[in-house]
Order: structure tokens, then C-alpha cells, then sequence
């Protein structure tokens, strides 16, 4: 949820006109008692301090249990001394949480939320007849009255929660919803505490910050240890989700995007950088993310020991920095200057490192231990993946490449083929040409100069076409001497001069041979020819095979029999 600048500025102005006229308004109608005890002020605004900074979070809803402590202080000192205690709790909390600089508009807009939620109750009590220091064995009156001054705070501090967040997010909220459940049982089981601590004050004194402080603050502490092993859980379940997840992309692309964005679902990253250590000691950036957009990977010029990776690289140990004063020192040219809380993950497999990843973010202590223990899992699985999809690609290429000429194969062809016509019925292509060419008298090559020689000019023929088709379509070796080109989008005109240009390149440049049988190690220079037949769809053929027939018929009868080094088009 972002929150304007604009509605920022009016959150200070609000918090401006709000808290500091009605803290010394509330100092001139309900001043501190005469007898005040400072250090059992100071006492209770500890105790205050201590459960702030303990949230517990419960099914996914943070509760600030503070409404206890609050009631004590109000029933003892007042609303003043309250309203004090409850600004400093609320800072203490916000610190707590590690608001980000961009979220600081908080701090003004809780200080006046819970200022109003304790300056409305406190002159509710007051006006039904209420009094500093009550004394509950005078009757029920005085009992009534406290539990009239709890009630009204907890509806208040819901209401106005509640209220807030409509104009300040814009989003609608419910009343009774998994919030406003969570946070009636913990007032209903916290609130007698408050009363409590009140009565054993005035007998214990400071003690009895220590009788029920003491055991609270215990528990709180277990709890939020006890919730912080239920993330850990939660941490290591979705990292083996993500580790089966990435063992089943079979492209190392897709791996890598599916490792990142599983790092941002559960992590604050601004930047990502994937860097890959290459055979000859040298690192390779893999993959670099900036605020969500793939950025081009350019040499980062990184070396062992400089730098947050190189540092991680060259002890093989992860890092984690909480803020960039931590780091600073460290000499580190490729991270963004406003990048503040770092990770570097050294990835290693079979005990050896073959990558880096490094993630930053812009907040301050944005990432903890135990996410690093996450990351780490994480990127040990992501390690693995890569090099099981860079095998599954080596062997998808050699199964779709000639051995020999590097070209694509008949799969391949005869894939991609049957994928253009697909697109063709389905408008998404207007119209297709295939170009074959045979070598003219191939045979006396191989007879004449040896299969090896056949070999180099097949190769050759080979560089010679890609480098002319280029990325404009898809170039295979067909069988023996035999090419094909698949140009989508391409006319029976722009195939047939396209098909002229690889013919000249053929024809008026020789071909030179180093492996022949002539017994010397002189290289020789031959000529050679080349014969094309065209055919395109949807004017030729209506589906693949009739595709190949009818260019295969042009390359025969129109260019072969037609005497051989000619490009010839079907004719119906």
C-alpha cells in the first residue's frame, strides 16, 4: 500500500496540530499527581518500552499489547503521564519493526492515532466521574468505572485504526475481521494484568513492575522465539517447494528467473546480481535485476578479495550487512549507491564454488540470519538446476545440430516447418517460402579429392548460407548435399533473390581444400555449383509436405534439367 507524498505532508501537518497542542492541553487540565515518584515513573515507562519492543504476532497479525500497561499508568498517574508513556511506546514499536525511510510517515501517523484512542477514553472516565488513584474497596462504583475507561479504549483504538487506514491507504476495512479477532482475545487476557499491576502498585510499589512485569515480559520473549522458529519452518518448507520447482526447468533462462523471483516473494530485494565463476578463474555476470528490470550484463571486472563478491568468492563464506555503514569500507563500484542491507551467498556444488549471488535493498536491516540460512539452501538447489538444464540444452542442441556442418538437422527442420504452417492456418503467419539446393556433382568432389574434402566444402557451404540468411529464417542441411531455408514472411520474389545471392556466393567464390589426395600439403582451390528450387505457402502448397514436394519438383525439373547452377520457382 504507497501513501502520496502529498498525504504524507498532511499526516506531519495533522500530527503537528494534534499532539503537541494536546499534550501540554492535556498537562493544564489533568496535570501529574503532586506525590509523583519519578522512579517508578521511569518503572513503568521501562516496562512500557519492554513490551513494545516485543510484538507478538499471531496468525499473521501483529498485536501491540500495550492496553494493560496503559491502564495501569492512567489509573495511577493520570492521562498525561499516560499519553507520555504511550508517544514513547509507539516509537520503541516502530523502531522495532525497521520502518523503512520511505515509511516514516508512520511515526507521526500512530503517535496520532494512539494519542486520540488514550485522549478521548481518558475524557470519557473523567467526565462518568472518574479519579486518579481510585480505590477499588470503596465499592463496585470505582471497579465500574475502570472497566467502562478499557472497554471504551479498546472500541476507540479500533475505530480509529480503522478510520485511518480508509483515508490514509484508501482501502476498505472490516470491522470484524481477522484482525479485530486477534486483538479482542489478547485484550480480554491481558486486561486484568492491567488492573492488577495497578492495585499491587500501591501496595508493592516498584516490586510489582517486577511481580507481573517480569513473568509478561518471559512469556512475550518465548513466544516471539517460538514464532521465529514457525518462520524458520515456514522458510525451509518453501525452500524445498522452490528446489523441486527449479529441478524441473529444463532451460537455464527460465531457472534463473524462477530462482529470483521466488527470492522476491519472500525477501525485500531492490537489486539482484547472479554471477557465474567461469573454467579459467574469470566471473561472468549472469543475470543483474535493478528495481525489477532485467538489466544488461555487462563485465563487471570483479577479481578475488574486492568488492562483496569477491570478498564472498574468495573466502567462500556468505555475508550480511544490516546497513551500508557496514559495508562501505568494502570497495564495491557495481553496487548502487542507495542500496543499504546486503546478502552475498557464495553457490557451491560438490564443495567447490561456481557462483556468487548477491541481493541488496534499499531498507536498512531488511534481511536477517535466518533468511541467509534460507538463501543459502536456495542457492545450492539453483546451482544444481543450472547445470542439469545446461545438460538437457546441450544434448536438445546436439540432437537438433549436424555434427558436421553445425547447421540445424532434419528434426529440427521438420519441426519448426510443421510449428510456421500451424501459424499459417492460424492467420498468425501470411505466408511461408522454402528455398532446397542441391550441390551440382557432388559426387565427382568426394571421387576426385576424398570424402574429406567433401566434408570442408560441405562446412564451408554451410558458414556460407547462415552467414547470408542470418536470423531472417532457419537454415538446416536437409540430407548428404542437400540445404533447405524456411523464410517466414518472405514472397516467391525475395526467396528467389535471396536464393540468386547464396547462388553467386557459391558459384564466383572457390572453395578451398586442405585435407584432398593430391599428395602434397599445398591447399587447392575449386569451383563448385549450386542448384535451387522454390515454393511457397499458401499460393503452392497448403500443407508441409506438398511444401517440400513442389520445391523439391522446382529444384529438379525447373533448375537440374534446365542445366544446372539455377535458381527455379514452382510452377503450378
Amino acid at each position: 500500500m504507497t501513501v502520496s507524498p502529498r498525504m504524507k505532508k498532511w499526516i506531519l501537518i495533522y500530527w503537528l496540530l494534534l499532539v503537541p497542542p494536546g499534550l501540554v492541553l492535556t498537562y493544564n487540565v489533568s496535570p501529574p499527581p503532586a506525590d509523583l515518584n519519578a522512579i517508578d515513573v521511569l518503572g513503568f515507562m521501562g516496562l512500557s518500552a519492554i513490551v513494545a519492543s516485543m510484538p507478538m504476532v499471531i496468525n499473521g497479525v501483529t498485536i501491540f499489547l500495550i492496553q494493560w500497561v496503559s491502564i495501569a499508568i492512567f489509573l495511577r498517574y493520570g492521562l498525561f503521564i499516560e499519553l507520555v508513556t504511550i508517544q514513547m511506546s509507539v516509537l520503541v514499536l516502530l523502531v522495532k519493526l525497521r520502518i523503512p525511510r520511505e515509511g516514516m510517515f508512520r511515526l507521526p501517523l500512530n503517535s496520532a492515532m494512539f494519542f486520540l484512542v488514550s485522549f478521548l477514553s481518558g475524557m470519557f472516565y473523567y467526565f462518568l466521574g472518574g479519579t486518579v488513584v481510585p480505590d477499588f474497596k470503596e465499592g463496585m462504583g470505582p471497579i465500574w468505572l475502570g472497566l467502562a475507561y478499557a472497554v471504551i479504549y479498546y472500541i476507540l483504538n479500533q475505530l480509529i485504526v480503522m478510520l485511518h487506514q480508509m483515508l490514509v491507504y484508501r482501502t476498505k476495512v472490516s470491522f470484524f475481521g481477522k484482525d479485530f479477532i486477534w486483538e479482542t482475545v489478547s485484550s480480554v487476557i491481558t486486561l486484568p494484568l492491567g488492573f492488577v499491576l495497578y492495585m499491587l502498585h500501591l501496595d508493592l510499589g516498584i516490586m510489582a513492575l517486577l511481580f507481573i512485569g517480569g513473568p509478561f515480559a518471559s512469556v512475550s520473549l518465548i513466544l516471539k522465539m517460538y514464532d521465529s522458529t514457525q518462520h524458520v519452518n515456514e522458510y525451509l518448507q518453501k525452500a524445498a517447494e522452490i528446489g523441486h520447482q527449479l529441478a524441473e526447468r529444463v532451460n537455464v533462462n527460465e531457472v534463473t528467473d524462477l530462482f529470483l523471483q521466488k527470492l522476491s516473494e519472500m525477501l525485500h530485494i531492490d537489486y539482484a546480481y547472479v554471477l557465474e565463476i567461469q573454467e579459467n578463474d574469470d566471473i561472468h555476470l549472469a543475470r543483474r535485476v535493478e528495481n525489477g528490470v532485467v538489466m544488461p550484463t555487462n563485465h563487471m571486472g570483479i577479481k578475488k578479495h574486492q568488492g562483496i563478491s569477491g570478498t564472498v568468492w574468495g573466502t567462500g563464506k556468505p555475508v550480511l550487512f544490516t546497513s551500508r555503514k557496514k559495508w562501505g569500507n568494502i570497495v564495491s563500484a557495481n553496487i548502487p549507491g542507495d542500496a543499504e542491507s546486503i546478502l552475498g551467498i557464495p553457490m557451491m556444488k560438490n564443495g567447490k564454488i561456481v557462483g556468487v549471488v548477491v541481493l541488496a535493498s534499499r531498507r536498512k536491516r531488511a534481511y536477517e540470519k535466518s533468511q541467509l540460512m534460507i538463501v543459502d539452501i536456495l542457492c545450492s538447489h539453483y546451482a544444481i538446476a543450472v547445470e542439469n538444464a545446461r545438460h538437457y540444452e546441450q544434448a536438445k542442441e546436439e540432437s537438433e545440430r549436424c555434427s558436421l556442418t553445425k547447421l540445424h538437422n532434419y528434426r529440427y527442420f521438420e519441426k519448426v516447418l510443421y510449428k510456421e504452417f500451424g501459424m499459417l492456418e492460424k492467420n498468425v503467419r501470411d505466408r511461408l517460402a522454402l528455398i532446397i539446393l542441391d550441390i551440382d556433382h557432388f559426387k565427382a568432389v568426394n571421387d576426385t579429392y576424398g570424402h574429406q574434402s567433401g566434408n570442408e566444402v560441405l562446412k564451408e557451404l554451410a558458414s556460407r548460407i547462415q552467414n547470408i540468411v542470418g536470423d531472417s529464417g532457419t537454415v538446416a542441411r536437409y540430407g548428404g548435399e542437400e540445404f533447405v531455408i524456411l523464410l517466414p514472411e518472405v514472397t516467391s520474389r525475395e526467396a528467389y533473390n535471396l536464393a540468386e545471392l547464396i547462388r553467386e556466393s557459391i558459384a564466383n567464390w572457390p572453395f578451398i581444400l586442405a585435407q584432398h589426395l593430391e599428395g602434397n600439403s599445398h591447399n587447392l582451390s575449386i569451383k563448385i555449383t549450386a542448384s535451387f528450387g522454390i515454393a511457397t505457402a499458401p499460393d503452392d502448397a497448403e500443407d508441409p509436405l506438398a511444401l517440400i514436394r513442389h520445391a523439391d519438383r522446382a529444384l529438379y525439373v525447373g533448375a537440374k534439367r534446365a542445366g544446372r547452377n539455377r535458381v527455379a520457382a514452382y510452377v503450378k
